[in-house]
C-alpha cells in the first residue's frame, strides 16, 4: 500500500483509506481485510479507495468484500490515464452506497510538475484523500454523486489550506512540552495546609477525634503507675504549699507537719522513673512497622494501643494522593514541580520509628531539668535590711510616745517584729520537719530588733517631752502593733511565693503533660499510623518517580530523541511495536525514491523537529522567509484595516513546487488564485505527514502558513496535561496494590503514544480538533480544578491557533457559483467527455468548524451559504464541484462479465 498517498494511521470517525493501484500491496485481499479490521464508531462503515480506472472491473470481488460485514459506503478515486475515453465499473460501485470520482490527470499541468513522476502523483492525491476522508465531506460527496448520472463525476476543486510554518509548529510544540515538564526544582517541605484531610492527618501531629478520650497509659500499667505517682507527689506538694501560705501557716501549727522539700524530692524521683518507663517503651517498639509483637511489648510497658481510627485507613491513602496530585496539576504546576512536592510529602510521611522520639524526650525531661527541679533553694524574707530597720524603728517610735509606759511599749513593738521574723525562719517551707532537708534561709530578725529598741527609746523620750493624752498614745500603740503583724504576714507570703516560684514544682506537671502528649503523638503516628504512613510515603514516592520519568520521556520526545532511547530507563522499548506499523515512517524511509536528505528523520545524526525553529526556511534568494515573518498574529488587529480584505492583495501563500525566481503559472480559469512568489519551506517528516504537506502543491491547492496564534501553546499544553491525567488515572490501582513494585515502562510507552496523538493533531489541523474522548477517567466532573484540562471539547478558533485570518475562506464561500473558480482535474482533451448541462453539476462547500468558532469569526461568516458542510477536523476548506459525464461515457459491467480479479 502506498503510504505516501494514504494517511499514516486511520483517524477516529474518518473513512478508512486503501490503495489498490498497481505498485501497491502484493496481496490486495490482505489490504481489504486490514481495512475491514479497522474499527469504525457508530456502526458507520466508510471506505475511500484509490484505484486505477482500468482496474475497477478487475477488482470487483475486492469491492464486494468491503460490504461483506454489512452495508458499507464507498467512494472510489479512479485514476485514469490521459488516453482514457470511457469508464467501465461494476454494479458494486453504483449509488446510493458507492460513487466514483474519475481523475483524468494527476501530474503535469495541474501540479506544476512536467515530469509526471510518482512524486507529483502523490502530491496531487494526498490532499484530496485527506479532504475526502473527512466524514462530513465523505457523506456530502457520496450524496451528491447519487444525484448525478451513473454516480460518476469528474471533480473540479478549489482548496485553501491553513497551517503553521515548520518553525511555528516546532516552537509551539517545544514550549508546550516545556510547560508540561518544567525545570528541576528542590523538594522543599510539605505542610498540612492545602492537602486532603487524610494526608493532613499524617503531616501534622494531631490526634483523630475518635481517639481524643482514649486512655493511652492505664493506671495499672508500668508507665501509667509512674504517671499516677508523679501526679500524687505533685498534688501533695501543691497541697502543702497552700497550707503553709498565709496567716494560718505562720501563726498556727497547721503547716508544722508539712514536708514540702520531701514532696518535691519524691516528685523528682517519680518523674525520672516515668521518663525511664516511657523511654523503655519507645526503644522496645522503635521499628518503622507495628507488629503484634510490638503491641505486646507496649502493653507490658503500660501503653495501650486502640485499633486504627475510622478517620484514616490504608485504603484511603492512594485516593487522597490522587486527589492531591490532580489538584496540583490543576493549579498549573508542571510535572517536575508536582513530583518535587510529592517527594517532600513522601519524606515527611515516611515513618521514622518511635526510637527517633528519644531525643525529643530528652529535651522535655533531660537530666538538667530534673537536677534543677530537685535543687534546694534558700528561703529569704523581710526584704532589704536597712528598710526593715527603719520601718520597725518608726513603728516602735509611735508605740513609745505613751508617757512613762512608752519606755516599755516602744522596745516591745520592736521585739514583736523580731519575734515574727524568727518565727518565719523556724517555719520556712524549704525545711523538712525532721531537719533532713534544709535549704537554709534568712528573715532579718536582728535588724528589726535593733530598729525597734532604738525607735522605742526615741519615742519614749519624745512622749515625755510632748505629753500626749492617753487616747492618742493608745491609738498610736494599736496602729504600731497592727502594722507589725500585717507587714510580717506580707513578708511571709511573698517569701513563700518566691521560694515556690524558684523551686517551681509545678514545672513537673508541665513536663508530665509534654511527655504524655509525646506518648500520644508517638502512639498515633509512629505506632498506629506506621503502616499507613509507610504506604503513603511509598505511594507518594512512586508517583513522584513516575512523574519525573514521564517528564524525561516527554523531554526526550519533544527534543527529537527517539522514544526507543529510553529503553534503559524504562526497562523495555516504549514503541517497539511501532516499527512494523504506520509509525515506521518516523525512521529513515527505506524507499529509494525519497532520496537522501529529503526528510529529517529520527536517526542519531539527523536534525530533530525541534531544531527546525533555529533553522529559518530559505527564501527566494536563500535568505529567511519574508512571508513567514509577516504572517504572525500580532500583524493584524481588529481596529485596523485588514490588508487581506481586498481581493487584489492576497495574503502570503507558499507554493513549494514553484520556481524560486519566478512566480508559478496561473491555473486555467482561476487567475485570481495566483499567489506571490514564495520560498520552499523546510521539509520535516518527524511528524507523519509533514513531508507531504510541504511537497509540491497542485494548482487547485493554495497554502497559507501562519506563525501561530495566541492560543496555540496553551491549547497544546492543555491537551498534554489532559493526556497525562488520563495516563495517571490508569496507574493508581497498581500503586494501591504495590507502590514499590509499580512498573512504569508501560506508562512511558503510553505517554509516547499520547504525545504522538497530540502531535499528529498539531500537524493535521494545528490542534483545532479535540482529542478523542477519554474513557479511562472515572469521573470527569469529580475534580473541578481539572475541568479545564480533562474536558477538551471547547477549542479556540483556527485563527487563534494558526495566526491565519479566515477572510480568504469566507470570500471563497461567499463568491458566486462560478465554475471558473475551481480547477477541473482533467486535461483539455477530456472536456468533451463532460456534461455541459450547468444544472447537472453538484457542489460541496466545506470548512472546518474551527474556522468559524470564537468571536473573531462571527461577523466573517454572516451570510455564508446554508449548504456549507462544517467539518469537525482538518486544515482544508474549499469547494468540490462534481461535474457529471455524458451518458455514453460510463459503462456498467455485470457480474458475469466482470470475471475474477
Amino acid at each position: 500500500m502506498n503510504h505516501r498517498v494514504l494517511p499514516e494511521r486511520p483517524l477516529p470517525g474518518h473513512a478508512v483509506c486503501l490503495d489498490l493501484r498497481a505498485g501497491g500491496p502484493d496481496d490486495p485481499g490482505a489490504a481489504v481485510r486490514a481495512a475491514l479490521d479497522v474499527p469504525q464508531p457508530g456502526g458507520e462503515r466508510r471506505f475511500l479507495v484509490v484505484d486505477e480506472a482500468a482496474g475497477l472491473v478487475g477488482h470487483q470481488l475486492l469491492y464486494e468484500r468491503l460490504s461483506s460485514y454489512g452495508p458499507a459506503q464507498i467512494v472510489c478515486l479512479a485514476v485514469g490515464a490521459r488516453g482514457d475515453r470511457t469508464l467501465r465499473r461494476t454494479l458494486t460501485l453504483r449509488p446510493p452506497a458507492a460513487g466514483v470520482l474519475w481523475l483524468f490527470d494527476t501530474t503535469g499541468d495541474t501540479t506544476g510538475d512536467a515530469t509526471g513522476d510518482a512524486t507529483g502523483d502523490d502530491a496531487f492525491l494526498r490532499p484530496l484523500v485527506e479532504v475526502l476522508a473527512t466524514p462530513e465531506v465523505f457523506d456530502a460527496v457520496l450524496g451528491s454523486l447519487g444525484e448525478v448520472v451513473h454516480g460518476v463525476a469528474v471533480p473540479a476543486v478549489r482548496v485553501l489550506e491553513h497551517d503553521l510554518t515548520d518553525e511555528a509548529r516546532a516552537r509551539a510544540w517545544r514550549q508546550a512540552v516545556e510547560g508540561l515538564t518544567g525545570p528541576e526544582v528542590p523538594a522543599g517541605s510539605a505542610s498540612p495546609e492545602g492537602v486532603p484531610g487524610a494526608l493532613a492527618l499524617l503531616l501534622g501531629e494531631g490526634v483523630p477525634r475518635s481517639l481524643s478520650g482514649h486512655d493511652w497509659l492505664p493506671a495499672g500499667g508500668r508507665a501509667g503507675s509512674r504517671l499516677v505517682a508523679c501526679r500524687e507527689a505533685l498534688d501533695d506538694a501543691v497541697d502543702g504549699y497552700e497550707r503553709v501560705r498565709g496567716a494560718v501557716g505562720l501563726l498556727t501549727g497547721a503547716g508544722r507537719d508539712v514536708d514540702l522539700p520531701g514532696d518535691i524530692e519524691r516528685l523528682t524521683e517519680e518523674l525520672a522513673r516515668f521518663r525511664t518507663a516511657v523511654a523503655d517503651a519507645f526503644g522496645a517498639a522503635g521499628g518503622t512497622r507495628l507488629t503484634a509483637e510490638h503491641r505486646g511489648l507496649l502493653r507490658d510497658r503500660g501503653v495501650e494501643l486502640p485499633e486504627l481510627p475510622r478517620e484514616i485507613t490504608r485504603a484511603g491513602i492512594v485516593p487522597a494522593l490522587r486527589d492531591h496530585t490532580y489538584e496540583l496539576i490543576g493549579q498549573g504546576l508542571p510535572l517536575r514541580s508536582v513530583a518535587a512536592r510529592l517527594s517532600a510529602l513522601a519524606a515527611r510521611t515516611a515513618p521514622a520509628g518511635s526510637a527517633s522520639r528519644l531525643a525529643r524526650l530528652d529535651a522535655i525531661c533531660g537530666p538538667e531539668r530534673l537536677r534543677r527541679l530537685g535543687s534546694r533553694y534558700p528561703f529569704t524574707a523581710g526584704g532589704s535590711r536597712p528598710v526593715a530597720f527603719a520601718l520597725t524603728g518608726l513603728l516602735a517610735l509611735l508605740a513609745g510616745v505613751w508617757p512613762v509606759l512608752g519606755w516599755f511599749l516602744g522596745p516591745a513593738v520592736g521585739a514583736l517584729a523580731a519575734g515574727l521574723a524568727h518565727l518565719m525562719l523556724r517555719r520556712r517551707p524549704n525545711r523538712s520537719p525532721d531537719g533532713r532537708i534544709d535549704g537554709g534561709g534568712a528573715t532579718g530578725a536582728a535588724p528589726r530588733l535593733a530598729g525597734g529598741v532604738v525607735g522605742g527609746l526615741v519615742g519614749a523620750g519624745l512622749g515625755q517631752f510632748l505629753g500626749p493624752p492617753v487616747w492618742a498614745a493608745s491609738a498610736a500603740l494599736a496602729v504600731s502593733v497592727v502594722a507589725v503583724l500585717l507587714l510580717a504576714l506580707r513578708d511571709w507570703n511573698r517569701a513563700v511565693d518566691d521560694w515556690w516560684a524558684r523551686a517551681d514544682p509545678e514545672e513537673a506537671g508541665r513536663i508530665m503533660q509534654e511527655i504524655h502528649a509525646l506518648v500520644v503523638t508517638t502512639a498515633v503516628h509512629d505506632w498506629l499510623f506506621a503502616e499507613v504512613r509507610h504506604h503513603c510515603a511509598a505511594g507518594a514516592g512512586a508517583v513522584a518517580r513516575l512523574l519525573r520519568g514521564l517528564a524525561e520521556t516527554a523531554d526526550a520526545y519533544g527534543g527529537g530523541a527517539r522514544p526507543q532511547d529510553r529503553t534503559a530507563e524504562w526497562g523495555t522499548d516504549p514503541v517497539s511495536e511501532w516499527g512494523a506499523g504506520p509509525m515506521s515512517e518516523w525512521g529513515p524511509d527505506p524507499e529509494p525514491e525519497w532520496g537522501p536528505g529529503t526528510v529529517s528523520g529520527w536517526g542519531p545524526n539527523q536534525a530533530s523537529w525541534a531544531d527546525e525553529a533555529s533553522r529559518p526556511a530559505p527564501g527566494p534568494s536563500g535568505g529567511a522567509d519574508p512571508w513567514t515573518d509577516s504572517g504572525s498574529w500580532d500583524d493584524w488587529r481588529d481596529d485596523e484595516d485588514d490588508g487581506w480584505s481586498d481581493t487584489g492583495d492576497e495574503p502570503p501563500v507558499r507554493r513549494p513546487g514553484a520556481p524560486a525566481a519566478t512566480p508559478p503559472p496561473s491555473p486555467p480559469r482561476a487567475p485570481s488564485s495566483s499567489p506571490r512568489p514564495a520560498p520552499a519551506p523546510t521539509v520535516s517528516a518527524e511528524v507523519p505527514g509533514a513531508a507531504f504537506s510541504a511537497g509540491p502543491a497542485p494548482a487547485w491547492l493554495e497554502r497559507r502558513y501562519g506563525d501561530g496564534g495566541p492560543a496555540l501553546v496553551d491549547t497544546l499544553l492543555g491537551d498534554l496535561v489532559a493526556s497525562t491525567v488520563l495516563l495517571l488515572d490508569g496507574c493508581w490501582a497498581g500503586i494501591e496494590r504495590d507502590p514499590g513494585g509499580a512498573e512504569h515502562a508501560a506508562q512511558g510507552q503510553r505517554l509516547a503514544e499520547l504525545l504522538d496523538e497530540t502531535r499528529i493533531r498539531l500537524e493535521r489541523d494545528a490542534a483545532a480538533s479535540p482529542p478523542p474522548p477519554y474513557e479511562g477517567l472515572r469521573d470527569l466532573g469529580a475534580l473541578t480544578s481539572l475541568a479545564a484540562f480533562t474536558d477538551r471539547s471547547e477549542r479556540p478558533d483556527a485563527a487563534r491557533l494558526t495566526g491565519v485570518a479566515p477572510d480568504a475562506v469566507a470570500r471563497l464561500l461567499l463568491a458566486e457559483d462560478d465554475p471558473g473558480g475551481t480547477v477541473e482535474l482533467c486535461g483539455p482533451e477530456h472536456l468533451r467527455l463532460l456534461s455541459h448541462d450547468p444544472l447537472a453539476a453538484r457542489q460541496v462547500r466545506f470548512v472546518p468548524e474551527a474556522m468559524r468558532r470564537g468571536a473573531a469569526g462571527d461577523d466573517i461568516w454572516r451570510g455564508t451559504a446554508e449548504d456549507v458542510v462544517w467539518t469537525g477536523a482538518g486544515r482544508y476548506a474549499g469547494i468540490l464541484r462534481l461535474v457529471p459525464l455524458r451518458a455514453d461515457v460510463v459503462h456498467t459491467v455485470r457480474a458475469e462479465e466482470a470475471g475474477e480479479p
